[in-house]
């Protein structure tokens, strides 16, 4: 029976002789203290039989030899007593030689190893068989000379063996737990590695750049990718969103990372303009502790050069046939114009011609939103405020919205437009309402209510447009107002347009210094409120 230890660290099988060293050490002790006694024995007092006391030092020489060149881990482990038990029968040959000498004494060597590597066998072994022993050579030499020396040796020597045994055991209960933790931090660390393994894996996997920064500002994990997206040549300095503004070395996405600063998707460039340019995307996020202590900070990193691209190309296509429809939509404004002019046109088809005419100059209005929604920032638009009546454009939209309402089941309450005159573009801000209202229509499932009304204050007027339709998503609601968003029930089988209209709107409030809001919870529907000043001091026209 071969005993083995498998090394954490390298995996490597080395013998375990803990039995061997265990055997030689108590066999040498009980020799030294074998041959010590025995010589005090001879020197200082009357031998009764020398020889019987040298043939049980020479036993206990012998079984020393055997502990030493015996392999016990080798060999079974009740081997190991028999080295015990012919030490117990050496000491009693020495106490023979001269029972005076209390070499008995020596009986708490064997008896407490016996008790030590032999379980309860050996804890009657080498109790009852030391304490028989000592009875063996009293009975032998002169008999006892009193009741307590009777009692008091066997009982010294059980006691011994007894203290041994419940130590060894509690020794082997620990040494049984230490081993079982061990082999559970074995686990832990095995397992805790090939996670790092794959984590590295899967970060060396993805095409964006992770860096994890330590909360002294160190890099302590870096993938392949990050380091592919910083690798710059001479030129690869870094630029503003603009592409143009110089980015500084201390203000660079890692620089500000390592500093603790947080952010989210700040784009910059990478190289002079040209081709081989680089759009990057970082966000960086403080990463905190169960405890709440800052542990350090994660960057990450995308190329979105190719979507940068692609925006700038649609921006660009958008741009172009914007231009394109200007030319001819004011050449048909010009001829409208003059129709309407002529003192022979009939009243009916002046009427005609006044509907096409409004309709043309919208539609030439809503080609310059256009442009300005596809341009970099916030659109701009020529805003021309007078003082107008709100109620009378708002009623006018719902009227001209009323016929699609009615063909979905849907009624529109205007009850609570209430007379409001503010400082205002009226056809922006009929632009606002057909888009509130329009909407409302639009993304309403049917046979239900919008509600649409005015009011104002000493400062502002109040405009809202509430409907009990399917309602926004909560996740939805942050990127309302961005411009090309479409919600997912914009994206159905019905058209709703190309997802500009409420980004136009909030432009529009806030060129004349308003704000627009939005709450809603999905399936209570949603409520808009739109906020314009009375008076337009320190708008943005």
């Amino acid at each position: 029976m071969f005993a083995a230890v498998t090394t954490a660290r390298t995996g490597a099988v080395r013998p375990d002789r803990t039995r061997e060293r265990a055997t030689a050490v108590n066999q040498l002790m009980l020799a030294a203290a074998a041959l010590t006694a025995g010589g005090l024995v001879v020197v200082l007092g009357d031998v009764l039989d020398g020889d019987v006391i040298f043939v049980g030092v020479l036993l206990i020489f012998a079984l020393t030899v055997l502990a030493l060149v015996v392999p016990w881990n080798r060999i079974h482990p009740n081997w190991v007593t028999l080295v015990p038990i012919g030490d117990l029968l050496a000491i009693f040959l020495m106490q023979m030689g001269e029972p005076d000498a209390q070499l008995w004494l020596l009986w708490m060597v064997p008896a407490t190893w016996l008790a030590t590597v032999g379980g309860w066998r050996g804890l009657l072994i080498g109790a009852v068989g030391s304490s028989v022993l000592f009875w063996v050579v009293n009975l032998l030499h002169d008999g006892f000379s009193s009741a307590v020396h009777v009692v008091l040796g066997p009982l010294a020597l059980s006691v011994a063996a007894v203290v041994a045994f419940v130590a060894s055991r509690r020794s082997a209960a620990q040494r049984e737990l230490l081993d079982e933790q061990a082999e559970y931090l074995d686990h832990a660390v095995e397992r805790a590695r090939r996670q790092e393994d794959a984590v590295s894996e899967l970060l060396d996997a993805v095409d964006f750049g992770v860096v994890r920064i330590g909360a002294d500002g160190t890099i302590s994990i870096e993938n392949d990718a990050h380091a592919r997206l910083s690798a710059r040549g001479a030129d690869g300095q870094l630029f503003d969103a603009d592409a143009e503004t110089p980015i500084e070395p201390g203000m660079a996405p890692l620089a500000r990372a390592r500093r603790g600063e947080t952010f989210e998707n700040a784009l910059h460039w990478q190289g002079p303009p040209g081709e081989g340019r680089r759009a990057l995307q970082s966000t960086a996020r403080r990463l905190i502790d169960v405890d709440g202590t800052d542990v350090g900070a994660i960057l990450v990193t995308r190329d979105v050069t190719a979507e940068r691209m692609a925006v700038q190309m649609r921006d660009e296509l958008v741009a172009s046939v914007s231009h394109e429809l200007r030319t001819p939509l004011t050449s048909v404004l010009g001829h409208l114009d003059l129709a309407l002019e002529d003192a022979d046109v009939g009243k009916q088809a002046r009427r005609s011609l006044e509907i096409a005419e409004r309709n043309a100059s919208r539609l030439l209005v809503i080609i310059g939103d256009v442009l300005a929604a596809t341009a970099d920032g916030p659109g701009r638009f020529d805003v021309r405020p007078v003082d107008e009546e709100l109620s009378r454009i708002v009623l006018a939209a719902v009227e001209a919205l009323e016929p699609k309402a009615e063909a979905r089941g849907i009624r529109i309450d205007t009850s609570g437009v209430e007379s409001a005159v503010a400082e205002v573009d009226p056809v922006r801000i009929r632009q606002v309402v057909d888009n509130l209202v329009g909407n409302a229509v639009s993304y309403h499932t049917g046979d239900g209510l919008i509600e649409v009304g005015v009011t104002s204050d000493d400062k502002h007027a109040w405009l809202v447009v509430r409907d009990d339709g399917p309602g926004i998503a909560e996740d939805v609601l942050p990127q309302l107002f961005q411009r090309r968003f479409r919600g997912a029930a914009a994206q159905t089988s019905r058209p709703h347009g190309n997802g500009l209209g409420l980004a136009i709107s909030r432009d529009l409030v806030r060129a004349h210094g308003g704000e627009i809001t939005v709450q809603s919870e999905p399936g209570s529907g949603a409520t808009f409120v739109v906020r314009i000043p009375l008076r337009r001091s320190g708008a943005i026209a």
